[in-house]
This record gives structure tokens, C-alpha cells and sequence, in this order.
């Protein structure tokens, strides 16, 4: 997938104020720390799962379930999600 196709396959539109660029991606992390010595380290960690999808303009949530497939994908992609 080239460049241009992936920008115009990319699109998403907040349904209550028209926002097309603009969304907060909530994610969920857990992590696993091992204290030892006076020290806290992370021993295990997985990687963030989307939690919630708002729009940055008007904050209406938006269901990252039913985003198309190239997109929700490409958003996983970019913050290493699952």
C-alpha cells in the first residue's frame, strides 16, 4: 500500500462536530514491577490496548469497533497495541 492510498483510505469523521484530524486514543497498560533493594524495576509488561476513542474537539466518544479495518489497524500499528 503506497502512500497516497493509505492516506485516502485513512478517514474519520467525528459524527457531532465534523473533526477530521484530531481524536484522543486512550489505552490500557499493564505492568508488572519487581521491588528489590530499594529499587523498582518493570519485569514484565504487555502491550496497550485501546480503551476509548474521543473526538480532541468536542470529546464524543467514538466506537473503535466500528472504525474500518485499514484504519483501526494503522492506530494499533502506530502505538503498539493489540
Amino acid at each position: 500500500m503506497g502512500p497516497d492510498e493509505r492516506s485516502r483510505d485513512l478517514t474519520l469523521t467525528c459524527p457531532s462536530c465534523g473533526n477530521s484530524q484530531n481524536f484522543l486514543v486512550k489505552t490500557l497498560q499493564m505492568h508488572v514491577v519487581h521491588l528489590e533493594d530499594s529499587r523498582v524495576e518493570v519485569s514484565e509488561e504487555s502491550r496497550p490496548a485501546v480503551f476509548e476513542v474521543l473526538c480532541d474537539e468536542c470529546e464524543t466518544a467514538l466506537n473503535f469497533e466500528e472504525f474500518e479495518d485499514a484504519l483501526r489497524k494503522e492506530v494499533l500499528l502506530t502505538l503498539g497495541a493489540r
